[in-house]
Protein backbone atom coordinates (compact mmCIF):
# COMPACT_ATOMS: atom_id res chain seq x y z
CA UNK A 1 0.00 0.00 0.00
CA UNK A 2 1.32 3.25 -1.18
CA UNK A 3 2.32 5.77 2.15
CA UNK A 4 0.56 8.91 2.49
CA UNK A 5 1.48 12.45 0.63
CA UNK A 6 3.55 14.66 2.39
CA UNK A 7 2.16 17.93 2.27
CA UNK A 8 3.53 21.33 2.56
CA UNK A 9 1.80 24.32 2.37
CA UNK A 10 3.64 27.78 1.97
CA UNK A 11 2.16 31.42 2.65
CA UNK A 12 4.17 34.15 1.49
CA UNK A 13 5.89 35.47 -1.42
CA UNK A 14 6.30 33.03 -4.77
CA UNK A 15 10.28 34.07 -4.27
CA UNK A 16 10.83 32.57 -1.03
CA UNK A 17 8.33 29.35 -1.50
CA UNK A 18 10.69 28.36 -4.37
CA UNK A 19 13.91 28.34 -2.34
CA UNK A 20 12.04 26.69 0.72
CA UNK A 21 10.65 24.11 -1.05
CA UNK A 22 13.88 23.29 -2.75
CA UNK A 23 14.70 23.05 0.94
CA UNK A 24 11.90 20.85 2.07
CA UNK A 25 13.42 18.68 -0.61
CA UNK A 26 11.21 19.59 -3.81
CA UNK A 27 14.15 18.53 -6.70
CA UNK A 28 13.22 18.94 -9.95
CA UNK A 29 9.63 18.45 -9.03
CA UNK A 30 6.68 18.37 -11.78
CA UNK A 31 3.85 20.83 -11.74
CA UNK A 32 0.37 20.26 -10.20
CA UNK A 33 -0.85 21.06 -13.75
CA UNK A 34 1.31 18.26 -15.74
CA UNK A 35 0.04 15.45 -13.49
CA UNK A 36 -3.55 16.50 -13.92
CA UNK A 37 -2.96 15.98 -17.86
CA UNK A 38 -1.41 12.65 -17.45
CA UNK A 39 -3.86 11.38 -14.84
CA UNK A 40 -7.01 13.22 -17.44
CA UNK A 41 -5.33 10.97 -19.78
CA UNK A 42 -5.59 7.69 -18.30
CA UNK A 43 -9.34 8.33 -17.60
CA UNK A 44 -9.78 9.20 -21.11
CA UNK A 45 -8.18 6.04 -22.39
CA UNK A 46 -10.13 4.10 -19.76
CA UNK A 47 -13.35 5.21 -20.89
CA UNK A 48 -12.40 4.57 -24.55
CA UNK A 49 -11.98 1.25 -23.75
CA UNK A 50 -14.97 0.55 -21.75
CA UNK A 51 -16.83 2.17 -24.59
CA UNK A 52 -16.04 -0.87 -26.80
CA UNK A 53 -18.07 -3.99 -27.54
CA UNK A 54 -15.40 -5.68 -25.11
CA UNK A 55 -14.80 -3.30 -22.94
CA UNK A 56 -14.41 -4.63 -19.40
CA UNK A 57 -14.48 -2.70 -16.02
CA UNK A 58 -12.26 -4.98 -14.32
CA UNK A 59 -9.36 -4.81 -17.16
CA UNK A 60 -9.87 -1.15 -17.44
CA UNK A 61 -9.45 -0.77 -13.63
CA UNK A 62 -6.06 -2.58 -14.38
CA UNK A 63 -4.49 -0.07 -16.67
CA UNK A 64 -1.52 0.98 -15.88
CA UNK A 65 -1.58 3.93 -14.37
CA UNK A 66 0.78 7.29 -14.36
CA UNK A 67 3.88 6.60 -12.78
CA UNK A 68 4.01 8.11 -9.36
CA UNK A 69 5.83 11.38 -8.41
CA UNK A 70 7.83 11.68 -6.18
CA UNK A 71 7.71 15.92 -6.06
CA UNK A 72 5.24 17.94 -7.25
CA UNK A 73 4.80 21.68 -7.02
CA UNK A 74 1.84 24.09 -7.49
CA UNK A 75 2.58 27.98 -7.44
CA UNK A 76 -0.24 30.12 -6.39
CA UNK A 77 -1.14 30.66 -10.02
CA UNK A 78 -2.02 26.98 -10.74
CA UNK A 79 -4.91 26.55 -9.20
CA UNK A 80 -6.92 29.04 -11.54
CA UNK A 81 -5.96 26.41 -14.24
CA UNK A 82 -7.83 23.41 -12.07
CA UNK A 83 -12.19 23.23 -12.43
CA UNK A 84 -13.96 24.08 -9.60
CA UNK A 85 -14.76 20.60 -9.43
CA UNK A 86 -11.15 19.92 -8.48
CA UNK A 87 -11.16 22.46 -6.25
CA UNK A 88 -13.89 21.68 -4.41
CA UNK A 89 -12.58 17.87 -4.15
CA UNK A 90 -8.90 18.86 -3.88
CA UNK A 91 -7.98 15.93 -1.60
CA UNK A 92 -9.40 13.72 -3.68
CA UNK A 93 -7.38 14.88 -6.02
CA UNK A 94 -4.40 14.49 -4.11
CA UNK A 95 -5.25 10.89 -3.58
CA UNK A 96 -5.83 9.95 -6.90
CA UNK A 97 -2.12 11.24 -7.91
CA UNK A 98 -0.83 9.77 -4.70
CA UNK A 99 2.51 12.09 -5.32
CA UNK A 100 4.89 11.31 -2.32
CA UNK A 101 5.69 14.66 -1.64
CA UNK A 102 3.08 17.81 -2.72
CA UNK A 103 4.02 21.66 -2.44
CA UNK A 104 1.57 24.44 -2.76
CA UNK A 105 1.81 28.06 -3.17
CA UNK A 106 -0.39 30.32 -1.54
CA UNK A 107 -3.49 27.66 -2.08
CA UNK A 108 -6.78 28.84 -1.48
CA UNK A 109 -8.41 28.60 2.14
CA UNK A 110 -10.71 25.47 0.71
CA UNK A 111 -7.97 23.43 -0.30
CA UNK A 112 -5.81 24.55 2.76
CA UNK A 113 -8.78 23.26 4.93
CA UNK A 114 -9.92 20.37 2.74
CA UNK A 115 -5.91 18.89 3.21
CA UNK A 116 -5.96 19.88 7.15
CA UNK A 117 -8.85 17.97 7.61
CA UNK A 118 -8.19 14.61 5.24
CA UNK A 119 -4.56 14.51 6.25
CA UNK A 120 -4.00 15.80 9.56
CA UNK A 121 -0.54 13.75 10.53
CA UNK A 122 1.11 14.94 7.11
CA UNK A 123 0.32 18.60 6.38
CA UNK A 124 2.77 20.93 7.67
CA UNK A 125 2.01 25.15 7.04
CA UNK A 126 5.22 27.72 6.00
CA UNK A 127 4.67 30.92 6.76
CA UNK A 128 7.11 33.80 5.13
CA UNK A 129 8.86 35.39 8.20
CA UNK A 130 8.23 39.32 7.65
CA UNK A 131 10.83 41.63 8.97
CA UNK A 132 9.76 42.79 12.13
CA UNK A 133 9.38 46.57 13.74
CA UNK A 134 11.86 46.96 16.52
CA UNK A 135 13.44 50.13 18.53
CA UNK A 136 16.84 49.87 15.98
CA UNK A 137 14.27 50.92 13.22
CA UNK A 138 12.35 53.45 15.32
CA UNK A 139 16.04 54.70 15.95
CA UNK A 140 16.57 55.16 12.06
CA UNK A 141 13.05 56.58 11.89
CA UNK A 142 13.77 59.59 14.60
CA UNK A 143 17.58 59.99 13.26
CA UNK A 144 17.09 59.93 9.68
CA UNK A 145 13.30 60.88 8.76
CA UNK A 146 14.54 64.65 8.66
CA UNK A 147 17.15 63.93 6.33
CA UNK A 148 14.32 62.26 3.73
CA UNK A 149 11.26 64.11 4.63
CA UNK A 150 11.58 67.67 4.68
CA UNK A 151 9.66 70.41 7.18
CA UNK A 152 7.71 67.46 8.79
CA UNK A 153 9.13 67.06 12.13
CA UNK A 154 5.87 66.94 14.00
CA UNK A 155 4.41 64.04 11.69
CA UNK A 156 8.12 62.13 11.99
CA UNK A 157 7.33 62.44 16.45
CA UNK A 158 3.60 60.89 15.84
CA UNK A 159 4.69 58.30 13.67
CA UNK A 160 7.97 57.22 16.48
CA UNK A 161 4.43 56.88 19.00
CA UNK A 162 2.09 54.83 16.46
CA UNK A 163 5.13 52.64 15.31
CA UNK A 164 5.58 51.91 19.24
CA UNK A 165 3.27 49.13 19.36
CA UNK A 166 4.77 47.35 16.70
CA UNK A 167 7.49 46.33 18.60
CA UNK A 168 6.47 43.77 21.23
CA UNK A 169 6.16 40.76 20.69
CA UNK A 170 2.99 40.74 22.47
CA UNK A 171 1.26 42.55 19.77
CA UNK A 172 -0.49 40.70 16.67
CA UNK A 173 -2.10 42.71 14.55
CA UNK A 174 -1.08 45.97 12.47
CA UNK A 175 -0.70 49.58 13.27
CA UNK A 176 -2.86 51.50 10.47
CA UNK A 177 -2.18 54.99 9.73
CA UNK A 178 -3.76 58.06 8.07
CA UNK A 179 -1.28 59.87 6.41
CA UNK A 180 -3.54 63.24 4.75
CA UNK A 181 -1.97 66.61 3.81
CA UNK A 182 -1.29 68.50 0.03
CA UNK A 183 -0.26 66.64 -2.54
CA UNK A 184 4.00 66.21 -3.21
CA UNK A 185 4.99 66.98 0.54
CA UNK A 186 6.26 63.45 1.38
CA UNK A 187 3.16 60.90 2.14
CA UNK A 188 4.24 58.44 -0.01
CA UNK A 189 7.87 58.93 0.58
CA UNK A 190 7.17 58.58 4.42
CA UNK A 191 6.18 54.88 3.13
CA UNK A 192 9.16 54.10 1.12
CA UNK A 193 11.43 55.60 3.57
CA UNK A 194 10.13 53.16 6.55
CA UNK A 195 10.15 49.98 4.07
CA UNK A 196 13.38 50.98 2.90
CA UNK A 197 14.38 51.37 7.09
CA UNK A 198 13.21 47.79 7.24
CA UNK A 199 15.50 46.36 4.52
CA UNK A 200 12.31 44.34 2.81
CA UNK A 201 11.20 44.42 -0.31
CA UNK A 202 9.52 46.38 -2.69
CA UNK A 203 6.47 48.29 -0.97
CA UNK A 204 3.52 46.76 -1.37
CA UNK A 205 1.62 49.63 -2.75
CA UNK A 206 -1.86 50.02 -4.05
CA UNK A 207 -2.97 53.31 -5.72
CA UNK A 208 -6.84 53.38 -5.08
CA UNK A 209 -7.52 56.23 -7.28
CA UNK A 210 -7.29 53.79 -10.07
CA UNK A 211 -10.23 51.82 -9.37
CA UNK A 212 -13.46 53.18 -9.94
CA UNK A 213 -14.88 50.01 -11.98
CA UNK A 214 -16.46 46.92 -11.41
CA UNK A 215 -13.61 45.22 -11.34
CA UNK A 216 -12.49 46.94 -7.84
CA UNK A 217 -15.49 44.64 -6.91
CA UNK A 218 -13.89 41.31 -7.36
CA UNK A 219 -10.16 42.86 -6.78
CA UNK A 220 -11.45 43.44 -3.09
CA UNK A 221 -14.33 40.77 -2.35
CA UNK A 222 -12.41 38.09 -4.82
CA UNK A 223 -13.89 36.73 -7.81
CA UNK A 224 -12.82 33.49 -10.03
CA UNK A 225 -9.54 31.88 -9.29
CA UNK A 226 -8.02 33.61 -12.32
CA UNK A 227 -8.49 36.75 -11.54
CA UNK A 228 -6.01 39.27 -9.57
CA UNK A 229 -7.01 40.18 -5.70
CA UNK A 230 -6.37 41.90 -3.01
CA UNK A 231 -6.10 39.11 -0.97
CA UNK A 232 -3.78 37.22 -3.42
CA UNK A 233 -1.63 40.35 -3.69
CA UNK A 234 -1.23 40.35 0.31
CA UNK A 235 -0.16 36.98 0.50
CA UNK A 236 2.17 37.32 -2.21
CA UNK A 237 3.93 40.97 -0.73
CA UNK A 238 7.60 40.62 1.01
CA UNK A 239 7.31 43.84 2.53
CA UNK A 240 5.66 44.57 5.93
CA UNK A 241 4.57 48.28 4.64
CA UNK A 242 1.40 48.53 3.03
CA UNK A 243 0.52 51.39 1.51
CA UNK A 244 -2.50 52.31 0.36
CA UNK A 245 -2.15 55.92 -1.73
CA UNK A 246 -5.16 57.99 -2.44
CA UNK A 247 -7.66 54.92 0.21
CA UNK A 248 -10.34 58.23 -0.34
CA UNK A 249 -10.78 58.25 -3.30
CA UNK A 250 -12.29 54.16 -2.70
CA UNK A 251 -16.29 54.21 -2.99
CA UNK A 252 -18.16 54.02 0.06
CA UNK A 253 -19.78 50.10 -0.87
CA UNK A 254 -15.37 49.61 -0.72
CA UNK A 255 -15.37 50.19 2.74
CA UNK A 256 -16.53 47.36 4.19
CA UNK A 257 -14.00 45.23 2.95
CA UNK A 258 -11.54 46.96 5.14
CA UNK A 259 -12.61 46.59 8.64
CA UNK A 260 -11.32 43.02 9.57
CA UNK A 261 -8.06 43.87 8.16
CA UNK A 262 -7.91 47.40 9.91
CA UNK A 263 -9.22 45.40 13.33
CA UNK A 264 -7.73 42.66 13.55
CA UNK A 265 -5.27 42.34 10.49
CA UNK A 266 -7.08 39.66 8.89
CA UNK A 267 -8.30 39.85 5.06
CA UNK A 268 -10.83 37.42 4.07
CA UNK A 269 -12.79 37.34 0.45
CA UNK A 270 -14.36 34.42 -1.17
CA UNK A 271 -11.19 32.50 -2.11
CA UNK A 272 -8.41 33.66 0.39
CA UNK A 273 -8.00 34.27 3.67
CA UNK A 274 -5.01 36.07 5.03
CA UNK A 275 -3.53 37.39 8.63
CA UNK A 276 -1.25 40.47 7.93
CA UNK A 277 0.24 40.15 11.73
CA UNK A 278 2.30 42.95 12.73
CA UNK A 279 2.39 44.94 9.47
CA UNK A 280 2.36 48.88 8.88
CA UNK A 281 -0.41 49.75 6.61
CA UNK A 282 -0.51 53.03 5.37
CA UNK A 283 -3.08 54.85 3.89
CA UNK A 284 -2.76 58.57 2.20
CA UNK A 285 -5.39 61.09 1.51
CA UNK A 286 -4.72 64.61 -0.12
CA UNK A 287 -7.67 66.21 1.97
CA UNK A 288 -6.19 68.92 4.76
CA UNK A 289 -8.47 68.33 7.69
CA UNK A 290 -9.16 65.77 9.58
CA UNK A 291 -12.77 65.95 9.62
CA UNK A 292 -12.89 66.20 5.64
CA UNK A 293 -11.12 62.68 5.47
CA UNK A 294 -13.39 61.64 7.96
CA UNK A 295 -16.37 62.57 6.04
CA UNK A 296 -14.98 61.07 3.03
CA UNK A 297 -13.72 57.57 4.36
CA UNK A 298 -16.91 57.47 7.29
CA UNK A 299 -16.81 57.06 10.61
CA UNK A 300 -16.77 53.03 10.86
CA UNK A 301 -13.98 53.39 9.15
CA UNK A 302 -11.99 56.08 10.54
CA UNK A 303 -12.23 54.75 13.89
CA UNK A 304 -10.12 51.39 13.10
CA UNK A 305 -7.21 54.09 12.16
CA UNK A 306 -3.90 54.19 15.33
CA UNK A 307 -4.28 57.61 13.85
CA UNK A 308 -4.48 60.32 11.70
CA UNK A 309 -1.42 62.42 11.03
CA UNK A 310 -1.35 65.50 9.28
CA UNK A 311 1.51 67.19 6.66
CA UNK A 312 1.95 70.75 6.36
CA UNK A 313 2.55 72.69 3.35
CA UNK A 314 6.09 73.66 2.43
CA UNK A 315 7.45 76.72 3.99
CA UNK A 316 9.65 78.68 1.22
CA UNK A 317 12.95 77.71 3.65
CA UNK A 318 11.59 74.36 3.39
CA UNK A 319 11.43 74.37 -0.76
CA UNK A 320 14.80 75.74 -0.29
CA UNK A 321 15.94 72.99 1.26
CA UNK A 322 14.39 70.46 -1.31
CA UNK A 323 15.85 72.41 -3.94
CA UNK A 324 19.15 71.96 -2.98
CA UNK A 325 18.65 68.35 -2.18
CA UNK A 326 17.32 67.32 -5.88
CA UNK A 327 20.04 69.15 -7.54
CA UNK A 328 22.63 67.40 -5.50
CA UNK A 329 20.97 64.63 -5.86
CA UNK A 330 20.18 65.29 -9.81
CA UNK A 331 23.98 65.84 -10.83
CA UNK A 332 25.29 63.27 -8.50
CA UNK A 333 23.90 60.77 -10.98
CA UNK A 334 25.69 62.24 -14.15
CA UNK A 335 29.05 61.13 -14.98
CA UNK A 336 31.75 63.14 -14.45
CA UNK A 337 31.89 64.92 -18.13
CA UNK A 338 28.52 65.73 -17.83
CA UNK A 339 28.17 67.34 -14.28
CA UNK A 340 31.39 69.24 -15.71
CA UNK A 341 29.26 70.85 -18.41
CA UNK A 342 26.81 71.79 -15.74
CA UNK A 343 27.82 75.31 -13.74
CA UNK A 344 25.99 74.00 -11.22
CA UNK A 345 26.35 77.64 -8.81
CA UNK A 346 24.09 79.10 -11.81
CA UNK A 347 21.56 76.21 -12.27
CA UNK A 348 21.10 76.37 -8.62
CA UNK A 349 20.76 80.05 -8.80
CA UNK A 350 17.93 79.93 -11.45
CA UNK A 351 15.94 77.51 -9.60
CA UNK A 352 16.19 79.37 -6.56
CA UNK A 353 14.60 82.86 -8.44
CA UNK A 354 12.15 80.79 -10.33
CA UNK A 355 11.15 78.66 -7.62
CA UNK A 356 12.26 79.68 -4.01
CA UNK A 357 8.95 81.85 -3.47
CA UNK A 358 6.93 78.63 -4.53
CA UNK A 359 5.04 76.49 -1.38
CA UNK A 360 6.08 73.50 -3.57
CA UNK A 361 5.01 70.29 -4.59
CA UNK A 362 8.35 68.39 -4.22
CA UNK A 363 7.05 66.21 -7.33
CA UNK A 364 7.09 69.29 -9.54
CA UNK A 365 10.28 70.87 -7.81
CA UNK A 366 11.95 67.13 -9.02
CA UNK A 367 10.37 67.89 -12.51
CA UNK A 368 11.63 71.50 -12.82
CA UNK A 369 14.90 70.47 -11.70
CA UNK A 370 14.96 67.72 -14.29
CA UNK A 371 13.97 69.74 -17.16
CA UNK A 372 17.02 73.03 -16.25
CA UNK A 373 19.28 70.19 -15.75
CA UNK A 374 18.33 68.63 -19.24
CA UNK A 375 18.39 72.16 -21.80
CA UNK A 376 21.62 72.82 -19.66
CA UNK A 377 22.96 69.62 -21.01
CA UNK A 378 21.76 69.59 -24.05
CA UNK A 379 23.41 73.31 -24.53
CA UNK A 380 26.06 71.80 -23.54
CA UNK A 381 26.52 68.56 -25.45
CA UNK A 382 25.51 70.37 -29.13
CA UNK A 383 27.32 73.22 -28.57
CA UNK A 384 26.77 76.75 -30.11
CA UNK A 385 24.28 76.97 -32.93
CA UNK A 386 25.54 77.78 -36.10
CA UNK A 387 24.48 81.45 -37.49
CA UNK A 388 22.27 80.51 -40.72
CA UNK A 389 23.69 81.99 -44.22
CA UNK A 390 22.70 85.18 -45.40
CA UNK A 391 20.56 84.46 -48.00
CA UNK A 392 20.60 86.14 -51.52
CA UNK A 393 17.21 85.53 -53.85
CA UNK A 394 19.42 85.49 -56.97
CA UNK A 395 21.14 82.28 -56.44
CA UNK A 396 17.73 80.50 -56.68
CA UNK A 397 16.72 81.77 -60.50
CA UNK A 398 20.00 83.58 -62.09
CA UNK A 399 17.83 86.90 -62.50
CA UNK A 400 18.69 89.69 -60.92
CA UNK A 401 15.87 90.30 -57.55
CA UNK A 402 12.82 92.41 -58.17
CA UNK A 403 13.65 96.09 -57.62
CA UNK A 404 11.09 97.93 -54.92
CA UNK A 405 8.58 99.43 -56.69
CA UNK A 406 8.43 103.40 -56.49
CA UNK A 407 4.71 104.25 -55.66
CA UNK A 408 5.78 108.35 -55.70
CA UNK A 409 3.40 110.38 -57.28
CA UNK A 410 5.21 113.31 -59.02
CA UNK A 411 3.63 116.48 -60.46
Amino acid sequence: MATETNIYIYRGPLEWFTTESANDGARKPKMLLDQARLYAEHHRKQRMFLSTPDGDPDMASRMPRPKRAKHVVAEAGSYSSLTGFAMQDFADVVREFRPKNLYLHNPPESVRTQLERTFPTTTTIRTYDYPAFNLEVLKDVRDKYDDTIVGQTDVRDRLLASLLPLTRDTHDKPVVIMLYGPSGVGKTETAKFINGLLGTGDLMRKQFSMFHSNKFASYLFGGEHNEASLAKDLLDRTSSVILFDEFDKAAEVFHSAFYQLFEEGVFEDTTYRVDVGRALIICTSNYTSENDVRAAVGEALSSRFTAMIEFSQLTPHDVLIVVDRLVTARLDRLSDDKRAAIDAADLHRVLVSEIATHHGNVRQLAATIDEAVNIRLVDALLGPQEAPAAHDPAEDTGEPPDQDLDLTVTA
